[in-house]
């Protein structure tokens, strides 16, 4: 079996949530990858925030959406999130502060789809 085949395979085994989950997986290891580079790294530093910036502003996007099933509450926090991501990116790029609270943040929403994953079952 090719690896796209498997891939591919794998994809449609994936609900969502561990969809969600691995995507954030993936952005948050290279956000802690790119925190460890030296400033003068600033392409694979950008490169990592960028796709993290772009992971949220999709999800912000898709809150809202009038055809979106999660509660509104939920919607508008991760809403909320996505705009106060966007400011801390802009200060991390600016070397006004740190990757680690947008590592948390992705983090403490991987805990989130885990546990729901995990109460689903």
């Amino acid at each position: 079996m090719s690896l796209q085949a498997y891939q591919q395979a794998a994809t449609r085994a994936e609900s969502p949530r561990d969809l969600e989950y691995r995507l954030f997986a993936q952005v948050t290891r290279a956000l802690m990858d790119a925190a460890q580079l030296d400033r003068s790294e600033f392409g694979k530093r950008m490169d990592a925030l960028d796709w993290n910036k772009r992971m949220w502003t999709a999800l912000a996007g898709e809150c809202q959406r009038s055809d979106n099933a999660l509660p509104a509450p939920l919607r508008a926090s991760i809403v909320s999130l996505s705009i106060w991501v966007g400011k801390h990116t802009s200060l991390v790029i600016r070397g006004q502060e740190e990757f680690e609270p947008l590592i948390e943040i992705n983090r403490l929403i991987m805990q989130g789809l885990a546990g729901g994953a995990q109460a689903a079952a």
